[in-house]
């Protein structure tokens, strides 16, 4: 499967539904996205029924887990696993949310199928915005905030009517519980990164406008669901334990709010031991506790990119550098020896010409396009012979 190509949504369908063993429950979903990052707004992988060909961007793996946590939350709440029933539910769902008043629907221009629809959507919701350039520096731009979607839908699916109140009241409590967890130990400059990124995945709040005076504790009181206390708790525990310790005031803290959210103080230990645990597993994965200079970052997004630009257009590349062997020749003489300047001419000449008759790599085409050709020749060895026709699905007679 693959999640940058027109029809991957279709291609998980055929592969989800037939699963019917991964995710016996909700809790057991919560579990394995909390696993994978989902939880945390950090993405790093995907439920191990998904085969994919080729390494996942992060935000290929934040459309994958959206994607499952909805469905399966669809599958747990309705008791029913009819593919085509879920994407209609989901798509109204997203709309009933009014999240064409951020700058969403109006992305889905294209695409008569809800399926198509729904694909351009997700990507709208997983990415926080900005131009070209911006996302190339890739997963500081990625919505971290994107599992409060899914406790909204399963309200949503409960019946619950007034489902934008409850979306901006999860926002608020989330992004006030991140804040005095960082405001009770002493500002480190990961955690700032952290509540940074939290702040501009808010979609359906105000960050300028909400209150972090502490009476959000108040709030805490009503009636959340204990999956939503669940979700609390565990984004307290990244905020306090990102940094690696623990102190007294951190855990006078995390206590205090366990108790607000009806948690023992077992269920408090076991939230930071398994965020501690994830730390140190992914550590050096988390893009955010990077310092990567400012070169290296963006090297890193247009890597990301190229891969995505090959992968989509992978049939015709490879009906047109199949029909230019001088080409291919040079390309895979470039992957054991350095090509002297006239043949990296020749290469870049041919290349540009290939790039002309597909329009959506047009990017190369453009002023400064070519400083992009070696990261292409680098990628394409290994993503082209095998990135083909990914989201095809095999009838069965």
């Amino acid at each position: 499967m693959n999640p940058s190509s027109s029809g991957w949504i279709n291609k998980f369908g055929h592969l989800a539904q037939g699963e019917t063993a991964h995710f016996p429950n909700f809790e057991s979903l919560y579990q394995d996205l909390k696993k994978n990052g989902f939880v945390y707004g950090i993405h790093l992988d995907i439920p191990s029924f998904i085969d994919v060909e080729h390494a996942l961007t992060e935000d290929e793996v934040a459309k994958i887990n959206l994607l499952t946590a909805l469905y399966f939350t669809f599958r747990f709440e309705k008791g029913d696993s009819d593919f085509e029933l879920f994407v209609n539910t989901v798509f109204d769902y997203y709309q009933s949310l009014e999240v064409g008043k951020i700058s969403f629907l109006n992305k889905i221009l294209s695409g008569k199928q809800t399926e198509s629809q729904l694909e351009k959507l997700l990507d709208s919701r997983i990415y926080l915005g900005g131009n070209a350039f911006n996302r190339a520096f890739g997963n500081s731009l990625t919505n971290s905030l994107l599992y409060v979607d899914v406790l909204i839908f399963r309200v949503y699916l409960q019946g619950y009517t007034s489902i934008m109140e409850h979306a901006q009241l999860l926002e608020y409590v989330t992004i006030n519980i991140a804040y005095h967890a960082l405001n009770s130990k002493e500002a480190k400059k990961a955690d700032a990164k952290l509540i940074q990124l939290l702040a501009s995945s808010l979609t359906y709040v105000n960050s300028e406008e909400s209150n972090f005076d502490g009476t959000y504790r108040d709030v805490l009181k009503q009636n959340f669901t204990k999956c939503e206390k669940d979700y609390f708790m565990d984004m307290a525990c990244l905020t306090i334990w990102e940094d690696k310790s623990l102190d007294y005031t951190e855990s006078d803290y995390i206590l205090s709010l366990g108790k607000d959210l009806e948690k023992s103080k077992k269920e408090v230990k076991s939230a930071l031991d398994f965020v501690k645990d994830f730390f140190e597993k992914n550590s050096d994965k988390v893009a955010y506790l990077k310092d990567k200079n400012l070169a290296l970052q963006f090297y890193d997004g247009m890597s990301k990119n190229v891969s995505k630009l090959i992968l989509r257009n992978s049939k015709r590349l490879k009906r047109e550098l199949t029909e230019s062997k001088e080409l291919v020749a040079l390309l895979s003489k470039s992957a054991v020896k350095e090509l002297d300047s006239d043949e990296k001419k020749k290469v870049q000449n041919q290349l540009l010409d290939i790039f002309k008759s597909i329009p959506s790599l047009a990017i190369f085409m453009l002023p400064g396009g070519a400083v992009l050709l070696p990261i292409f020749i680098k990628l394409i060895p290994k993503l082209l012979p095998s990135a083909f026709d990914d989201n095809r699905v095999e009838e069965t007679s």
